[in-house]
Parts: structure tokens; sequence; C-alpha cells
């Protein structure tokens, strides 16, 4: 029973695809029964069952377990008086069979699932036009049922790619992060040697500052672990990060004000790449002080970066910059699915860039 299970379609839900086809195959033979049967170890599972309640019957009173015996149709037109069937439960029960026509549901690699069948209560024949129509109907579930495993195949293949580039990202992850600190310990141990000279003052200083960076890398990574994380706490450790790296002297030009929201890693990376893009900018061009405030908005959420820098010029279209600083920026956004804007800010007298944007804890984000 590897085959069946390779199919992985014992014990779905309903599909109104399997649905049809049997309503179909009861219309046209004019039966009140047409199931898509799948015969498994001690079972014959009922993918799709027209006309009848069960199911699942065992495997032991089954017709289905002989029609997939068969190479090709299988008729029984009086099961009373046919030496196969007459003392079968389903015949000389109460459900009473006496018509059975099944044609067993074939594989690409030659083995058959189960069957596409029609039944009735009163014997009957079949002519070659209907057997031929049931055939037909049967290969039309066997294209579904190879469909989705192609499908089960496609799907595995890309998450297998997927963990092995997440495999890949940590280990280069990894990499960068024993890069910086190894270069941290050479400036120290250089420092060191110079004693209280300026030079050894100033690689003391270039050491701190590469340590702030391996820090913000540190806070930027999100392992694939994680589900879910705090946006407020994550701010909160980027943007110290970022204080660190960027400022003069101990000064935090930084601040964060934020509300606890808990948020998918995915969207919690894709906002601090934003926030850390627009304190980058606004620091670059001559704000001292930034403001990073998250809080509820309406149903959504409002992430605003504010400075006291000099102000955007008149012309100012985020669509029309061409660093790529804004592009990036305006990714991510629309790839949040969120809503970007900008205008002078009240308190800081400098610009605000403002995102809206919905929580997302579970559904996968697009890639950028």
């Amino acid at each position: 029973m590897d085959i069946v299970r390779r199919y992985a379609i014992l014990d779905t839900p309903p599909d109104g695809a399997f649905d049809r086809v049997t309503a179909i195959a009861a219309r046209l033979l004019d039966t009140p029964i047409a199931i898509v049967s799948i015969v498994d170890t001690d079972r014959i599972w009922f993918k799709s069952h027209h006309g009848l309640d069960a199911n699942q019957i065992p495997r032991s009173s089954g017709l289905c377990a002989s029609a997939i015996l068969q190479s090709g149709p299988w008729l029984v037109t009086d099961a009373r008086h046919d030496p196969r069937t007459l003392a079968n439960p389903l015949v000389v029960g109460e459900l009473g069979l006496q018509f059975y026509l099944g044609v067993p549901l074939h594989t690409h690699d030659g083995f058959n699932l189960g069957t596409l069948c029609v039944l009735d209560r009163k014997p009957r024949t079949a002519t070659q036009e209907q057997i031929d129509t049931l055939t037909d109907l049967a290969s039309v579930v066997m294209d579904q049922l190879e469909l989705r495993l192609s499908a089960m195949r496609s799907i595995a293949e890309k998450e297998a790619a997927l963990n092995h580039s997440q495999l890949m990202a940590e280990e280069i992850d990894h990499r960068v992060m024993n890069s910086l600190q190894l270069i941290v310990s050479m400036l120290s141990i250089q420092s060191a040697q110079l004693g209280s000279s300026e030079a050894a003052n100033e690689i003391s200083r270039a050491a701190a500052k590469i340590f702030a960076v391996a820090n913000v890398h540190q806070h930027m990574h999100v392992g694939k672990a994680v589900t879910t994380l705090d946006c407020a706490d994550y701010l909160i450790r980027l943007c110290a990060g970022l204080s660190t790296m960027l400022s003069s002297g101990d000064q935090a030009v930084i601040s964060v004000e934020a509300v606890p929201l808990t948020l998918a890693s995915e969207q919690i990376s894709r906002i601090g790449l934003i926030v850390n893009e627009l304190v980058t900018n606004a620091l670059k061009y001559g704000a001292s002080k930034v403001h990073v405030h998250l809080a509820p908005f309406q149903h959504q959420y409002r992430l605003t970066v504010s400075d006291n820098g000099r102000g955007l010029p008149a012309d100012f279209d985020v669509d029309k910059m061409s660093g790529l600083g804004m592009k990036v920026i305006t990714t991510l956004v629309k790839n949040l699915g969120g809503t970007l804007s900008h205008g002078p800010d009240a308190h800081f007298n400098g610009t605000a860039f403002q995102m809206i944007f919905s929580p997302i804890l579970s559904r996968a984000i697009p890639s950028g």
C-alpha cells in the first residue's frame, strides 16, 4: 500500500472535483450510486460517494477490491447469480447490490489505486458506450490524483530549496558575525599595543563602532525557528545599536516609543529594515535627533520615524527618487501591504515618515 500512501489521498476532506465526477457518472449511466474508491490495506475508503452515506467498508466485503485486480473494466450485471459475487455481504445483505461496473484507477507507473464505479440495486446491463464513458471519467479522476501528486512534490521541492537557502543564510550570517568580532579583537589588540596615544584612542573608537555594527546586524537577523517577536522590544534593541553606531560620543540620538505588539518574524525583519534605512538617512542628512514611534491607528498600526533635520525639498517625491535606500523602503512597505507617507514634523521641526500597516501573525509575507 506504499503506492496509496504516495498519493496522500486517504481520509482527506470531500472534494468538489471528485464529487462532480461521481454525479456525472451516475447521471450518464443512470445509476443511483457512483463511487470513487481507494483500496487500503484493510478497508475500501470512498473519496466521493454519490448516493451512498457510507465513507468506507471493510476490504474483505468490497467489490472494488476485486475490480482493482483487473486490467480493465469489471462488470457484474446480476450479482445474485454471478459466482464471483453471490456470497458478497453487499449483495446478500441489507444494501442488496445487484449491478456493479468498476474501472480501475490506473497510475502512470502501472498500479491500481482503487476504482470509479457505478452501482444499482437491480440487475441491468451496460453498453460498450457506457463502459467507455466510465473509463474516460476514471481517467479524469486519475489525472486529478496525478496533478495533486505533482503539486505536492513541487511544494516539497520548494520547501527543501527554501530550507537550504535558510541554512546558507544562517551560515553566511554566522561568518559575518565571526568576521566582525575578529576585526574588533584585532583592533583591540592593536590599540593596547599603542598604549595611551591618540592613535590608540582612534583605533579603540573604531573597534567600538564595528562592535556596534555587529550588534545591529544581530538584531536584524531573525532565525527561522522564531515565528513571532514583540515589535516594541525589537525596535528598542535595534535603535540602541543604531544609536551607538551612528551617534557621536555617548549621546543617544535615537529614541523609541512603542506599544507592545506581537508580529510574525518576517514582518518584524522588514519593519527593522525600514527603520534602519529611515534612521540612517535622517542622520546622514543632518538630523541630530530621531524619534521612532509605534502606536495603534484606527484598526491598524502606525510606525512613525521623525527627525529634527533640515526637512525635505519641496519637490520631494518618494516614487521619483533614484536612490537605492528609498527604493528599498517603498518595496518593503509594499510587501507588508502598508502605505507610506511623509511630511513636516511639528514636534521636531524636521521630517516625519509614516507607515500604516496591519499586524500579521501567521500568513506568509511575499518576498521582495
